[in-house]
């Protein structure tokens, strides 16, 4: 495997690599102060309000199911409660941070990690996805580095772009959680429409490294596929766990090469700094 994360590094050095962040990056940072998954997330948002059992542990029903009764406000409200925090970036966001030919990073959660990553760096900015709840007619925001509103010609002149494609907490808490949200976007992404085209200029011919996501829901798979829609034929995701059988296949359908290593040792080997915590016992062992 050393071999693969040579190469993936190689790549990011190249510009040639598109990292693809999801949820279970935030483990990395060992305990999270921010909700690391959809299902921890969930259980956040239904402390809050009182939900139906069946649709409990399901995040996009369950924003729906307040939304219609508790108000959109309720619901921005507690993604805002569950973000804000002041947790810091961890190793993997600071060395993407750091790699001058990096073009695009993707980042489809809600924190705020990778702004706060690239605050130090020049030339970057950022684009994230909208509810149309909150803004109707709109798919996109874009957002200069200070977090002020930016322009499609920033966004296609940045190097990273920061793309969010469900909203973040940063700069203005744009937030697509709820069944209605994805229904909107789903009847265009096929056709490409919610997705920035300096996105779409940027992925042409490229590869995408897929970290600390999973593809177990429809949703997860269609929007994984969109973006990384008329890149390069070969990517990657480090997928330790055992998977099921529509993640299997979307990996043999996409040519996404599985490799089998926890994330925290992938990004110890890409990085070369080990954030893994000390273990005795282990340690003793070898």
């Amino acid at each position: 495997m050393t071999n693969v994360v040579e190469t993936i590094r190689e790549g990011l050095n190249r510009g040639t690599v598109i990292p693809y962040l999801g949820p279970g990056v935030l483990k990395l940072a060992g305990t999270s102060a921010v909700p690391e998954a959809p299902e921890i997330l969930v259980d956040r948002l239904t402390a809050k309000a009182s939900v139906p059992h069946k649709i409990r542990k399901n995040l996009t029903a369950a924003a729906q199911f307040i939304e219609n009764f508790k108000h959109r406000k309720t619901v921005a409200a507690a993604m805002t409660e569950a973000f804000r925090s002041p947790m810091p970036p961890t190793a993997l966001h600071h060395y993407l941070a750091s790699v001058p030919a990096l073009k695009l990073i993707v980042h489809a959660w809600y924190d705020d990690l990778p702004q706060k990553a690239l605050a130090g760096s020049a030339g970057w900015s950022m684009v994230q996805g909208v509810s149309q709840a909150e803004h109707h007619g709109s798919w996109y925001h874009f957002f200069n580095a200070d977090g002020t509103p930016g322009t499609a010609d920033t966004a296609a002149a940045s190097a990273p772009l920061l793309y969010q494609p469900i909203g973040s907490i940063a700069p203005t808490s744009n937030f697509l959680v709820s069944d209605s949200d994805f229904v909107e976007v789903l009847t265009e992404i096929d056709i490409q429409t919610p997705i920035p085209e300096a996105v779409q200029d940027i992925r042409k011919g490229r590869s995408f490294v897929f970290l600390g996501c999973r593809f177990n829901t429809q949703l997860e798979r269609i929007f994984a596929w969109e973006i990384m829609k008329r890149s390069s034929d070969k990517h990657w995701a480090v997928l330790p766990e055992t998977l099921t059988r529509n993640e299997e296949r979307f990996l043999e359908i996409y040519n996404v090469e599985r490799i089998v290593m926890p994330l925290a040792e992938f990004a110890a080997q890409l990085t070369g700094i080990d954030e893994r915590p000390y273990e005795p016992a282990l340690a003793k062992a070898s």
